[in-house]
């Protein structure tokens, strides 16, 4: 099964963010942690 990536838009978002060139708002950290969290192959802690 592929693994599981995240959008161009998401991945320039995560980069302007973590560099600083732009603070998140609210809608960016949720959009962020969806991505991350859609990823999790663990699906968390057990």
């Amino acid at each position: 099964m592929p693994k599981k990536q995240s959008s161009s838009k998401l991945s320039t978002l995560a980069s302007k963010v973590l560099s600083g060139e732009k603070k998140p708002t609210i809608t960016d950290a949720k959009k962020l942690a969806a991505s991350v969290l859609s990823q999790d192959e663990k699906k968390g802690q057990r």
